[in-house]
């Protein structure tokens, strides 16, 4: 019986360019008091947004999505037959059957990939640039196109102020390829299945959060995960320049900051608070969060950045990596 071959990729990934969208209609919080019980300071209070966008009617994910991707491409001066696969991160898909990574590679020109959806909520982006990483140095893919897109308001009940004030539509993308020296690290990653109730889809149709236990679970939980990403890198959290949790909730965020401060991580370490203007988008989050940051001067290339995200299922992941 002849023995299988197996494939030998690179010893190592990295990410060569990000990119992003948003819609263009911008909701303010006031917007939002017009037909709900709200007002702007409460909003500030307890998530800390001042402004998301909204897609409209005609905008779908797989645009927003073919948008980021084409961005990303570009920053990393690579062409679309370059790709040979393409993963999209989202929860918000209308239909399971196509598939969004399919349609959106055929857009961008991307030929003959592999293509595939995968949902792990506000987890996703991490998800997808494991995945990606370990295909390329498993030898199963030369460069991996990542992009999380979500369109939030086609699930979210717009009278609903618990969960109407934080969602918002966006996409994010990462083109990661074979490297000489480690740019992505290894995941730290897992799932707490006993607690579903937290977020879930209610009545088949409208997201639900529980945003109180939300809350406590990821101001306790997450911060030993992040810590784990880095030990895994072989670096310590001194050596992390930018800090990007998913943007959930900005007191979430400054909670998580606080504890890996108080465990070591500089005090001059930017700290994403994209969830500002952005709000939470989910599985785009951490890529718009990066672009964003970068655009703005914040961050720059070569800085050592720990992403980590978190969300229904629930499902969490981090890692560290190289900004491109």
């Amino acid at each position: 019986m002849s023995a299988l071959t197996l494939r030998q990729g690179p010893a190592a990934t990295r990410v060569l360019g990000i990119g992003s969208t948003q819609p263009d209609r911008v909701v303010t919080n006031d917007d939002l008091a017009r037909h709900m019980d709200t007002n702007d300071q409460w909003i500030r209070e307890r998530v800390g947004i001042v402004e998301r966008r909204f897609a409209g009617e005609d905008e779908r994910l797989v645009d927003m999505a073919v948008a980021a991707g084409a961005k990303a491409l570009a920053d990393a001066g690579a062409d679309p037959s370059e790709v040979d696969t393409v993963i999209l991160p989202n929860c918000t898909m209308p239909t399971p059957i196509p598939n969004a990574a399919a349609q959106v590679a055929d857009r961008i020109g991307i030929t003959g990939a592999g293509a595939f959806d995968i949902n792990a909520a506000c987890a996703g982006f991490c998800y997808g640039l494991a995945l990606a990483s370990d295909l390329i140095r498993g030898g199963s893919a030369g460069k991996v196109l990542v992009i999380g897109a979500e369109k939030l308001t086609d699930v979210v009940d717009p009278t609903d102020r618990s969960t109407a004030i934080i969602f918002a539509d966006g996409a994010g993308a990462a083109l990661v390829g074979p490297a000489d020296e480690p740019g992505i690290g290894p995941v730290s990653w897992g799932s707490a299945g006993d607690q579903v109730d937290m977020i879930y889809m209610r009545d088949h149709k409208y997201l639900f959060q529980e945003g109180q236990s939300v809350f406590r679970w990821a101001t306790t939980q997450i911060a030993p995960v992040a810590t784990q990403a880095v030990e895994l890198a072989g670096l310590q959290l001194s050596d992390v320049d930018v800090l990007i949790p998913h943007q959930a909730n900005l007191r979430i965020v400054e909670s998580i900051a606080k504890r890996l401060r108080a465990q070591g991580a500089r005090d001059d370490m930017v700290v994403a608070d994209d969830i500002r203007y952005s709000g939470n988008t989910s599985s785009a989050s951490i890529p718009l969060a990066l672009d964003h940051m970068r655009a703005s001067g914040t961050v720059s290339s070569g800085d050592v950045v720990l992403a980590v995200g978190f969300g229904a299922g629930l499902s969490y992941a981090g890692q560290v990596l190289i900004c491109p």
